[in-house]
């Protein structure tokens, strides 16, 4: 049986982390850091990232990514911008980062990504086109080849 002082500091954890959580979908394209967001929540930030983790299934820097290669992958969709524009323009600094991540995510290169999503979503509504074109994380993708036997 859990107490009630614990109950509610569990609540109020679960209430910051999702104070945590709005904060990095709307400062997305700032520089943040565990630490940064860890002392915006009155938490260390190891207690942050375990409790983000026991609450979302990721790591906060995991979310931040995510959502910047969401982001990411409208503005290559909608096109006009390079791929060293577009990485700068969802936050990150490092183009070999954001490349590596991109491709983790999305399984392809944020160039081939460009071109492969202008044609595959030609026509559709970007609320749509943005829920069929969604990052999945690796454990969930499908796997590329046949597993060995």
């Amino acid at each position: 049986m859990t107490s009630r002082p614990a109950t509610a500091q569990h609540l109020s954890d679960l209430a910051r982390l999702r104070r945590v959580r709005d904060r990095i979908d709307r400062e997305y394209a700032r520089p943040l850091d565990v630490e940064a967001l860890a002392r915006g929540a009155h938490m260390s930030a190891g207690h942050l990232s375990r409790e983000f983790r026991r609450a979302y299934g990721e790591s906060p820097y995991s979310y931040l990514m995510t959502r910047r290669i969401e982001r990411a992958m409208a503005l290559l969709r909608r096109g006009g911008l390079s791929v060293t524009e577009v990485c700068f323009e969802v936050g990150c600094s490092s183009l070999g980062t954001f490349s590596t991540r991109f491709t983790e995510l999305v399984g392809v290169a944020p160039s081939v990504y460009r071109r492969q999503a202008a044609r595959a979503t030609a026509g559709m509504p970007s609320c749509v086109a943005k829920q069929v074109t969604r990052p999945v994380r690796n454990r969930e993708a499908p796997a590329t080849e046949p597993p060995l036997a």
